[in-house]
């Protein structure tokens, strides 16, 4: 085994606290697994906190598979000023007055469910996004402004939990949990209420509390994970949320990447994070054979001895299950 490698292949979920970075968090868990090869699925900002699914050793080759899910976020929204970075991070750019309609919980509460739909979003400035080969972030940090494109974003779920004053800055804030699409800056959305509203706004905390099918309450802290290791896995299977299928059988073909006919594949119904870590969801009443055929470009979970051993894609018009991606090692399910 080379240097830096601990022979394990795992998913766990760190609840992040503020403070740190997400490359703070898988440096923290290199340490932990004593693995070179770690990796997270989707870069959570330093103030913010909650759900960010880390992958470890060969399982590492995931996190292709496990970004690009809709997510959802608790937010507290400050309204009197605006920042550099549209959070409390920044340097105040714009104050206003407070518009005495946003004291209104009722106003409040129909301004965000209006918010529901698609919605084209200028990014922040201070940013991950590559701009002729630079990130955004450190054209801002050098003073340069950076010309960012409007994306189309969408707001599956926006629902008020409360106005309040907050205690630290004494302003008045709306607390809100967001469903949103993959690339949504929640940031951006701060900003972007206060400017309709007529009451320039930034976003004072965040949480994320999903990403696809990983929920919070599946994450653990860093302290915890320092205790429990790889007893703190998640089931790559339901993580991913493919349907999925026993391959015990082929062994020899999937760990070689061959081709697999579409009756040597019997595909089971997806499965959840509901035991949380340490449990394999596929076990008691979980698998249940599915009786929808495979579509073209479906992805698979093959699993072999309990373990996800491989991603296989169908492809049409050949009726076969091709390998889109082999784990050697195989990743534990928990």
């Amino acid at each position: 085994m080379k240097r830096g490698q601990s022979g394990l292949s795992l998913l766990v979920a760190v609840n992040k606290p503020s403070g740190m970075s997400s490359h703070d968090v898988v440096n923290t868990c290199r340490r932990i697994f004593e693995e070179k090869r770690v990796g997270h699925t989707g870069t959570l900002d330093p103030l913010t906190t909650g759900l960010l699914p880390i992958c470890i050793g060969p399982a590492t080759k995931l996190d292709r598979f496990l970004t690009g899910h809709d997510k959802r976020y608790i937010a507290r929204i400050g309204f009197g000023y605006e920042t550099t970075t549209d959070d409390l991070a920044g340097s105040v750019t714009v104050r206003g007055e407070l518009q005495p309609h946003l004291l209104d919980g009722r106003y409040a509460q129909t301004f965000v469910e209006n918010l529901r739909g698609s919605h084209e979003q200028l990014p922040p400035q201070y940013s991950a996004i590559k701009v002729n080969g630079q990130r955004a972030y450190d054209a801002a940090r050098k003073g340069d402004h950076v010309d960012l494109e409007f994306r189309t974003i969408q707001i599956h779920e926006a629902r008020l939990l409360g106005v309040q004053e907050d205690e630290e800055s004494g302003l008045l804030c709306w607390d809100v949990e967001f469903f949103v699409s993959k690339g949504t800056y929640i940031r951006s959305l701060a900003r972007d209420i206060g400017r309709i509203v007529g009451t320039p706004a930034h976003l004072r905390s965040l949480c994320r509390i999903s990403a696809g099918n990983i929920d919070l309450e599946d994450a653990v802290t860093l302290d915890t994970l320092q205790n429990l290791k790889a007893s703190a896995a998640l089931d790559p299977v339901a993580a991913l949320g493919f349907r999925y299928a026993f391959a015990d059988a082929y062994e020899r073909f999937v760990v070689s990447g061959n081709a697999l006919r579409e009756d040597q594949v019997s595909l089971m119904s997806p499965i959840s994070l509901k035991g949380g870590f340490g449990s394999c969801s596929c076990m008691g009443g979980n698998v249940i054979e599915s009786d929808e055929a495979p579509a073209g470009g479906e992805i698979a979970s093959i699993v072999v001895g309990n373990r996800l051993k491989a991603l296989y894609r169908y492809v049409l018009p050949d009726r076969r299950w091709k390998a889109e991606c082999v784990f050697q090692t195989g990743i534990v399910r928990g």
